[in-house]
């Protein structure tokens, strides 16, 4: 079991800031680092510690976290010339919870075991709203050991955290998870166009068929949003779309075809071309705008 730790945390987004804030709460003392060091400013209010690079976070810590945007973000922080990887020699743990790839996951895992440090890949699903509530599902891929070692730490951030398997399954598993959203996500805000057109008070439609066979967390927590012209992210709809090419690049590779996420990504790509991909990814619902 893990006491109170020095714990570095890379990515200062949507969802990393509430997730520092947790740990802060939890009595950890945190180091932090952002590209953009503004993004730090409420977190250094409420204790956290600057630092000025990956390698620096990984020489003042004992478990470094990190929330990055990209593949290329990840490969960049951990393999850079100021990376984690050009830190520290002693014993590390390394948690990527970014969504990223299964390969890349397995070549972290392989770096660390060659310097005698853990690493789990770890991406999460519940968006802002998980991430401020401390109540992420976590996906994990590593060595159970590692896993058993962190959970103390995972439970501050999740409430719904499963060991998935070797060093890539959590990445697999969040792949699974996002093509059950790309899918979901058409279906909901259809419902609510076709509501609409049909000239329903929306808000009653919800009430009615939120809680039955057509309820998710979509439906509850997103459309909502969309009855409020909301379209603030939980979760970038850039983010989103850098998440489908993922799933189909790795379902190219095991000849799967999946036809769903494939009309999924064309729509949200549509919605970036014109500007959007900043909102979040209940604006799907602008998809039918003239």
């Amino acid at each position: 079991m893990l006491n109170k730790k020095k714990i570095g945390f890379i990515g200062l987004g949507v969802m990393g800031q509430s997730m520092v804030k947790n740990l802060l709460a939890d009595g950890h003392q945190l180091f932090v680092y952002s590209r953009t060091k503004d993004k730090a400013k409420q977190i250094l209010k409420e204790g956290a510690i600057w630092k000025e690079s990956p390698k620096e976070i990984a020489n003042s810590v004992e478990i470094i976290i990190t929330m990055v945007g990209y593949p290329q973000d990840v490969e960049e922080v951990y393999f850079g010339e100021d990376g984690i990887f050009a830190g520290t020699s002693k014993e590390l743990f390394a948690v990527d919870m970014t969504t990223s790839t299964p390969t890349l996951a397995k070549k972290i895992d392989k770096s660390a075991q060659t310097r005698g440090w853990k690493a789990l890949d770890a991406p999460v699903s519940g968006g802002d709203i998980g991430a401020k509530n401390g109540t992420l599902s976590i996906m994990v891929g590593g060595e159970r050991e590692t896993f058993a070692a962190l959970s103390s730490i995972l439970q501050i951030l999740g409430t719904n955290i499963v060991y998935q398997g070797e060093a890539g399954a959590g990445q697999h598993t969040k792949m699974c998870n996002q093509i059950a959203i790309a899918s979901n996500m058409i279906g909901v805000t259809e419902a609510f166009v076709y509501a609409k057109k049909a000239g329903l008070d929306p808000h009653n439609v919800l009430k009615s068929i939120s809680s039955g066979a057509a309820g998710s967390w979509s439906m509850t927590n997103l459309i909502p949003r969309v009855l409020q012209e909301d379209y603030s992210p939980g979760f970038f709809i850039k983010h989103f779309i850098k998440d489908m090419g993922i799933a189909l690049a790795e379902a190219e590779q095991m000849e799967l075809e999946l036809p769903g996420l494939q009309l999924a990504k064309k729509m949200y790509d549509a919605l970036a071309e014109k500007g959007e991909e900043n909102h979040g990814t209940q604006a799907l619902i602008h998809y039918w705008k003239d």
